[in-house]
């Protein structure tokens, strides 16, 4: 049986709505490359793809949008191609700032930002610090993320706090452990879409997607449209969550 579902006319019971959605946003540069143009163009498009859907959450009611910007490992990438996805992100902070008393979007960012340059720290800080006080959809943005690092430093941390007294390994649980995750105080993801082609989690949220529904599709991210986003909450809402029971 295929991964890919067919392209029937999305059918969403808005009163079942998950209440976290995280996206794998993956197509940019093969959608570039298929058009000619240069990768960079790709990460622009997907760019405004991810504004769409951002602002399309918000009107559906759904409380969390988690999504993979950029990883650990994107840091290989061509020099010029880093370099531009980091003069979108720039782009997209100051945009947000400017309409953040209107839109009223809470934004978080999972990951270590201390490899950035010291403006784009500067600018998710404060994006993070204007947007606290926000009721409503919250989107968390994983920049310079990798699960597997994250659960290395989670793990640090707590080693840590029993060397200095604050915590005991004796008592450790999986609710005080997600305590040391980037994520900690944000429920775990309900539903992940990953775009592309590609199925596999690309070391995306590993700890939190243990229970969590998958939707893959075809569509390149720059092409995701609001009804692919249908789409794939219809097939969640098609789906038996039984957590390990019967």
């Amino acid at each position: 049986m295929s991964l890919f579902r067919r392209r029937e006319a999305p059918k969403v019971d808005m009163s079942r709505l998950p209440r976290h959605v995280a996206i794998i946003m993956d197509g940019n540069g093969r959608w570039a490359k298929g058009r000619g143009l240069p990768r960079r163009a790709g990460h622009a498009a997907g760019a405004e793809t991810f504004r769409t859907i951002a602002t399309f959450v918000k009107e559906l009611g759904l409380e969390y949008l988690t999504v993979y910007a950029f990883s650990t490992e994107n840091w290989k990438r061509p020099a010029d191609e880093v370099a531009a996805i980091m003069k979108l992100l720039e782009k997209y902070l100051h945009e947000a700032i400017e309409t953040m008393a209107r839109d009223k979007v809470k934004m978080a960012f999972f990951g270590d930002l201390s490899p950035l340059a010291p403006h784009l720290q500067q600018l998710c800080r404060q994006t993070q610090e204007i947007s606290k006080g926000y009721d409503g959809c919250q989107v968390n943005i994983c920049l310079n993320y990798g699960g597997r690092d994250e659960l290395v430093r989670a793990a640090k941390a707590f080693a840590l706090d029993c060397v200095e007294g604050r915590a005991d390994p004796g008592h450790l649980t999986q609710e005080a452990f997600g305590g040391y995750l980037y994520s900690a105080g944000v429920p775990d993801p309900d539903l992940i879409i990953r775009p592309s082609g590609e199925v596999r989690v690309s070391n995306f949220l590993l700890w939190q997607c243990a229970y969590a529904e998958f939707y893959f599709t075809d569509v390149l991210w720059p092409d995701f449209s609001k009804e692919e986003l249908l789409r794939a909450l219809a097939a969640y809402q098609g789906r038996s969550r039984r957590y390990g029971g019967v």
